[in-house]
């Protein structure tokens, strides 16, 4: 699967995400190499929804700044989480791979788990209280 269409939404909701009741979601993209482009990012909480960019709960795009990127998720509400990530350095909207396999742009998942293969939700899972703030911090990986 491509990650193009799973990043097509992050450019509409590039302001990020509003809901009614939950807490401050604050991840943190590290160890991004240089300001070309955008990063983006997306949030699931459903695992069998997890990598389908179009069935996330919210997505965000901003530009991309060399170090750390912050971003905001307001809202949250409780429950469990997992976050894909990607540096997209030539703005094309999409993840860019090696023989359709091996990303040759930066990329993270929350918990920052080793991956062969495809990720798996739960390797990437985390929980939202409904009493506190909750921070997240990724390795973007090149």
């Amino acid at each position: 699967m491509t990650l193009r269409a799973l990043f097509l939404l992050l450019a509409v909701s590039a302001s990020g995400a509003a809901f009614a009741d939950g807490q401050t979601l604050t991840v943190r993209l590290n160890d991004v190499k240089h300001d070309h482009g955008s990063v983006r990012i997306a949030l699931f909480s459903d695992p069998k929804s997890f990598r389908k960019v179009d069935e996330a709960f919210a997505t965000q795009e901003v530009p991309a700044a060399k170090g750390t990127v912050t971003l905001l998720f307001d809202g949250v509400p409780a429950g469990q989480y997992a976050i894909m990530a990607y540096h997209d350095e030539n703005a094309n909207g999409e993840l860019d791979r090696r023989f359709g396999m091996f990303p040759t742009e930066g990329y993270g998942l929350s918990n920052n788990p080793k991956v062969m293969g495809p990720p798996a939700f739960e390797d990437s899972e985390f929980v939202v209280s409904g009493t506190a703030p909750t921070e997240v911090d990724i390795s973007i990986r090149y």
